[in-house]
Parts: structure tokens; sequence; C-alpha cells
């Protein structure tokens, strides 16, 4: 178990303010960190991999001390077994995918830069370099360096947001079976609820450096005081109009599902809202999310 519990001052847009986290992950659990920029989601990575001090508090990974304030403990970030990947892949270019890839891996572990190139997809890329791969490859190539170093802890910071959605629907997908294959505790950060829903088991959702909601992404983001037959959560593409009614074009997962909505269920809703569509038997009922 990873427990965390740390405090650090923050310069934000709205001016400074204190970073607090009191949480844990349990070993091999997907956990994601939600909230918008500027929250302190990246800096509770850092602080964790090492690369950010915290003001106070305490970081223990599986009865190991890594950072205490109190009692002057802080590991260095090398001892620390973490796996980071980056938004923008962090590859050395010089090296071809296989050299970075076991850049990570001990002397006596190089046959295992193999398996993580045929788990990753990349086999038949292990030659080439950075510059020659596309961005999904890059993020491939990060991923598997990451996971050779057989973390404690897997941070991921946002890493999929700079790619195109089939890409990031076809790497979330990957990077789900990489998890429950190898393992790893795994702290994700996004504010992409769909990538919430699809990878995570729990969540904490940050706002202004503080946890606001803490629990499984159902319960944090439904509507608790809906009973339903089915409940989905979509993007909004388009909105038409059809006679008395509105057909909303709404992306849930990889399925475009087209509902039907009154003049009163669309009055706030723009294409590109996320919403909540629940229904009991054949009564679809539709509601923004905050």
């Amino acid at each position: 178990m990873i427990e965390i519990d740390v405090k650090k001052r923050l310069k934000s847009a709205n001016g400074n303010i204190e970073f607090t986290f009191n949480g844990s992950i349990n070993e091999g659990e997907f956990v994601t960190i939600f909230g918008s920029s500027g929250a302190g989601k990246t800096t509770l990575l850092r602080m964790i991999a090492g690369l950010t001090k915290p003001d106070s508090g305490s970081i223990v990974v599986n009865g190991e001390i890594w950072f205490d304030k109190a009692r002057k403990i802080d590991i260095k970030p090398q001892k620390r077994r973490v796996g980071f990947v980056f938004q923008d892949y962090a590859l050395f270019p010089n090296m071809s995918v296989r050299k970075n890839i076991e850049f990570a891996l001990a002397k006596n572990e190089k046959y295992n830069a193999d398996r993580l190139l045929e788990l990753c997809k990349l086999t038949a890329l292990q030659d080439q370099k950075p510059a020659q791969l596309s961005g999904g490859q890059k993020q491939r190539v990060a991923f598997a360096r990451a996971l050779a170093l057989k973390p404690k802890i897997l941070l991921l910071d946002e890493p999929l947001s700079a790619l195109d959605n089939a890409m990031r629907q076809e790497l979330q997908e990957e990077l789900l079976t990489l998890q429950k294959t190898l393992n790893p505790a795994t702290l994700l950060v996004s504010h992409d609820l769909s990538e919430v829903f699809k990878l995570s088991i729990r969540t904490y959702v940050i706002e202004n450096g503080k946890v606001v909601k803490s629990g499984t992404p159902a319960e944090v983001f439904s509507a608790g005081n809906i009973s339903n037959k089915f409940r989905l959560i979509g993007e909004v593409l388009a909105i038409e109009e059809s006679g008395l009614v509105y057909i909303l074009s709404v992306l849930a997962g990889s399925d475009i599902v087209k509902v039907a909505a009154t003049q009163s269920e669309i009055e706030n809703i723009k294409i590109g809202d996320r919403v909540l569509i629940a229904s009991k038997a054949f009564n679809p009922m539709i509601a923004k999310m905050n």
C-alpha cells in the first residue's frame, strides 16, 4: 500500500494555495486524480517521485518511508522505483526504441526488453528512433520504459491528452491491459471524464489544492438521487431539432448514442458538454455534468 499525507504551498492562477492530499493506493490499484489545471495534480505526482519536496507530511510505500518531514527522511528519486510517463514522452532522441527501454532495465534483466516490446506492440519498431515514430508509438515506448523499472508505483501525467480521440481510446485499452498484466499500483492525472470512468477503480477530485470528493467514478460523478436501469456518460457531439424534440448525438466510449430530448432538457446543454444519460425502462433522462 502507498500512503500519502502531504502539504505544499503552491502558486496558482487564483493566487497562493495550500495543496493538501491525504490518501492511499493499494497494490495493483488504478487510481485517478481528477481536476482542472492548477489544482495541484502534477505537483502530487512530482512529490511522490521525489522531484518536488513537500512542505510537510509523509509518503510511505509498502512500509518503506520515502519522505517524512518530521524524521528528515527524503529518499532520492533514483532510489524510489517510480515509473513516470509524461505528456511529452521524454524519450532519448539518439536511442532506438529498444535502447530507450533497455536504459531502464538492470543489466541482468535485458531479456525483459523483448517481453515489453511485445506487450506494447513495438517489436517491429524496435530499431527506430523516436523521430521516426507517431505520437501513439512514442507513448507506447514511454509506457514500456516506465514499466521496465518494475515500479512500485506508475505515475501517469495526462499521457494521452495530446493524441487524437481514436488513438487516445486505443491506447486507453492498451494501458488498461498493461496495468492488469504487470499489476503496478497506478496513479493517473486526467481531466477527461470518459478516461476516468474507463481506467480507474477510484478517483480523487481536487479543487484549489483540496480533495473535495473521492470514491468510485460512479459515486463521484453520477447523480446520486437517480435510480435507473442504466446510465452512461458521454460528450455531446451534435444537437439537431426534429419536430417537437431534439436529437443529441453523444459519444459514450467508442460508441455514438442518439437520444431524444425536450427543449427544457437541453436548455443548458451545448456541444462539447459532458452529460449523464439515465433511464428507467424506455424513459431516458439527460443531465449536464458539472
